[in-house]
């Protein structure tokens, strides 16, 4: 769902859907396979993305024959880095795994290793349900893993990523895990406590990634605003921003997962004042009733949330806001799930995406019972989205006639197709230039566009310059 993040349904648990023998049934190319080349795959969210691209840098430093997500189905050792987050997610992984399993069953895969968050929150029930699997890591256990693997952890390449997106964009992780105390959330289970990374290694990956061409970072954590407690008992986040805004060759710099709760203030002006720090922020709020907000545990109440926002928008004039909202938690009756939908009116958030609410166990809200039935959960995800597909498509006509510097990420269907600062990839809106002979812009680079026409959660336009 472009624009709107990606609603999610729910299933009982974490156990397999279907069996491995039924329609996901798994068969590989036998002809040409290539002995000792291992394949990474990768599900879940970006912070997933950085711990693939960390093993895949340091497989390759040890001279190792790796792929990401390889087409080919040529590779004999196959590495799956799962997510455990809600339901979805877990039916995905779990999936996943089976299909490979498959695979090694029929002769055609000699190892399959299981890493990520699913594996470490459950791995003592999937030893027993999959034994096949020859070895499963917790999401802290890279040089165990590398050890498996016959490779060394090489100290050297730390701050040295190996990149799976397009180069002229990455993601930067500045901390791992979450202190934050939310009823619904199961991440603390699977990342463990908040750590904050050092500063000096951070700037010195993004020189790193600069030299090779990113042009875009994207800081990701947990809670980015977290950052710097751990380190020296006060929040850094705005320290950090500023001094990565002097790194030469980083254009956009864009903050995702703040936490509204203790938001540091300083970090809105660095985000005015430093022209290459995009005026863009992603602000999981979660619900607009407060008294969701206290069961969820949230820390704040919509009346300071609002307050906050307004603050937001005054400091950071011209700044888009992300957010995403959790529907069909306990508890939440017609009348409390009204108040979200009256705040997703009243606030015009300029992205938003939703999720059916997930019940975790081990979570605080696993206590309470799950008495939203899965369709009203659906109805209600539906409804905020038909709420702010009307506001994104408002908001998106104010942009015809005026030019905006986009940058480009792929072609695709007779279009050239980039983003503004105000965009994420692959959540947020996209802007298409239609490819004719005499339109050209090198993917990765930047370029001047005049918005021509408006959808809700796309932009179109002409070319006016390259940069």
């Amino acid at each position: 769902m472009r624009g709107g993040g990606r609603g999610v349904g729910s299933t009982p648990n974490f156990a397999p859907p279907i069996s491995r023998y039924q329609q996901n049934r798994f068969v590989l190319k036998t002809k040409g396979l290539v002995k000792n080349k291992i394949n990474i795959v990768t599900l879940g969210c970006s912070k997933n993305l950085v711990d693939s691209e960390n093993l895949y840098t340091q497989l390759r430093g040890n001279g190792m024959n790796v792929t990401h997500e390889s087409k080919k189905d040529d590779a004999n050792i196959v590495v799956i880095n799962t997510c455990g987050f809600i339901d979805n997610a877990k039916e995905e992984s779990i999936n996943t795994i089976l299909r490979y399993v498959d695979a090694k069953e029929a002769g055609v895969v000699d190892k399959v290793y299981v890493t990520g968050c699913l594996s470490h929150r459950y791995k003592d029930e999937l030893e027993v349900e999959m034994p096949t699997v020859d070895a499963w890591f917790g999401t802290n256990e890279l040089p165990r893993m590398l050890k498996t693997l016959r490779a060394d952890y090489k100290q050297e390449l730390v701050g040295e990523r190996l990149l799976t997106t397009p180069a002229h964009y990455a993601y930067l992780k500045i901390a791992e895990g979450c202190d934050r105390p939310c009823s619904f959330c199961a991440i603390p289970l699977m990342r463990g406590h908040h750590v904050s990374r050092p500063m000096d290694e951070l700037v010195t990956e993004a020189k790193s990634l600069a030299r090779r061409g990113t042009k875009e970072l994207i800081l990701i954590a947990q809670d980015l605003t977290y950052y710097g407690l751990d380190l020296d008992k006060k929040r850094s986040l705005a320290t950090l921003v500023d001094r990565l805004a002097d790194v030469e060759g980083i254009d956009w710099i864009r903050l995702q997962y703040a936490y509204p709760s203790g938001f540091p203030m300083d970090v809105l002006d660095v985000m005015r004042d430093r022209p290459n720090v995009c005026n863009y922020l992603d602000m999981p709020l979660q619900t607009g009733s407060t008294e969701l907000l206290k069961v969820m545990r949230r820390g704040i109440t919509r009346e300071k949330t609002e307050e906050l926002v307004h603050t937001i928008r005054e400091k950071v004039p011209g700044i888009h806001l992300r957010t995403t909202l959790i529907v069909g938690h306990p508890g939440e009756t017609d009348a409390l799930f009204d108040e979200t939908l009256d705040f997703v009116d009243r606030m015009r958030f300029d992205r938003l995406g939703t999720f059916t609410y997930s019940h975790e166990d081990q979570t605080h809200s696993f206590t309470m019972p799950d008495n939203v039935p899965d369709e009203v959960k659906q109805e209600r995800a539906d409804a905020i989205m038909e709420v702010q597909e009307g506001i994104s498509h408002e908001k998106n006509l104010t942009k015809i006639g005026q030019t905006y510097k986009v940058l480009f990420d792929r072609k695709e269907g007779g279009y050239f197709i980039g983003r503004t600062e105000f965009d994420s990839p692959e959540v947020d809106n996209e802007v298409l230039v239609p490819a004719t002979k005499d339109t050209y812009v090198r993917l990765g680079d930047f370029a001047q566009v005049r918005i021509t026409d408006a959808q809700p959660f796309d932009l179109y336009g002409e070319l006016v310059t390259t940069m």
